[in-house]
């Protein structure tokens, strides 16, 4: 997979593909529907991705918090798990979306990155204040000679798989229901960094990696697990949010503590999967109740995992 971060310098070799478009934040079954889709259609091309980066949302409600499910190089690592062989990312800014409807099928998909086919959802909205329709788009491409396929949602009994539905199940507290619908379960990603070393005091030393862009799902106790790069499955239970017991502030962060695990993860990448919910999170008179509460959880967290398919090595 290769990665795309100006359409405007697309090498021949990554013209011509089957593309599907969309944003993709999340990867989750329903993009991987729309992609399989857009290969199903001239399995004889390349397939590619156009998406757009930042998401258009942080750049017309820049106020809001952070709500990506998964930041630019994970997104294009799943999508290259879907056999996704181009992934070109739209500088997403000011006077990109002053770009009319018109151009973007013209300019940007046609003389830019030559695309033989292209697949999207039906309610797919491009160009200026998002005048381009699937309508637009099936008559424009057929008169450039652009193949057009418009995928219907994929859908459950609860509605179309949407990455508004795997936010909101993240943030009422339910990861199994995200996992559900992305096929696997949600990560948050990032770098360990240094704490304060506090859980090292207790029994408890923790990787901790801030949330960054990711939405902040429900604050409390999880129950994790995580891979690192030579293959070892780590599993273990992490505190979500803002640590009320020492007053840490309004920063949320993810601490895990790795069951039988002492090895250094400091500065190392790390992707932590939330499989199951334990707790809300809440404030202790001292550190003693704290202590108690955490084996509690990590024996909740054990029994858990040991029930999970693929939580174990």
């Amino acid at each position: 997979m290769t990665r795309h971060l100006d359409w405007r310098e697309i090498p021949a070799e990554a013209r011509g593909c089957v593309l599907a478009l969309g944003n993709f934040d999340g990867v989750h079954r329903g993009h991987a529907h729309l992609i399989h889709a857009a290969h199903s259609a001239r399995p004889d091309a390349p397939l590619g991705v156009v998406t757009f980066e930042p998401h258009p949302r942080s750049v017309f409600r820049p106020e809001d918090p952070p709500f990506r499910l998964t930041p630019a190089p994970v997104r294009a690592a799943l999508l290259a798990g879907l056999g996704v062989r181009e992934v070109i990312e739209i500088r997403f800014d000011a006077a990109f979306s002053a770009m009319t409807a018109e151009d973007f099928v013209v300019e940007l998909l046609h003389r830019g990155l030559g695309a033989r086919h292209l697949a999207c959802g039906v309610d797919f909205a491009f160009g200026h204040r998002r005048r381009g329709d699937a309508a637009f788009l099936a008559s424009r491409a057929e008169a450039l000679g652009i193949g057009l396929t418009l995928v219907p949602p994929l859908a459950d009994a609860s509605g179309p798989i949407s990455s508004s539905r795997v936010r909101r199940a993240l943030q009422d507290g339910y990861p199994e229901r995200a996992t559900e619908l992305l096929g696997r379960p949600w990560a948050i990603t990032g770098v360990v960094s240094h704490g304060d070393k506090r859980g090292r005091t207790i029994g408890f030393p923790t990787a901790n990696i801030p949330l960054g862009t990711h939405i902040e799902p429900a604050r409390g106790v999880y129950a994790v697990t995580s891979r690192l790069a030579d293959g070892t499955l780590l599993r273990g239970v992490a505190n979500l949010g803002r640590r009320p017991t020492v007053n840490e502030g309004t920063e949320s962060r993810l601490e895990a503590h790795f069951f039988d695990y002492d090895g250094d993860l400091y500065g190392q990448a790390l992707a932590v999967s939330l499989l199951a919910f334990i707790r809300p999170e809440r404030k202790f008179e001292n550190f003693a109740a704290l202590h108690a509460q955490i084996l509690a959880d990590a024996g909740i967290a054990r029994g858990l995992l040991d029930l999970e398919p693929g939580a174990s090595a």
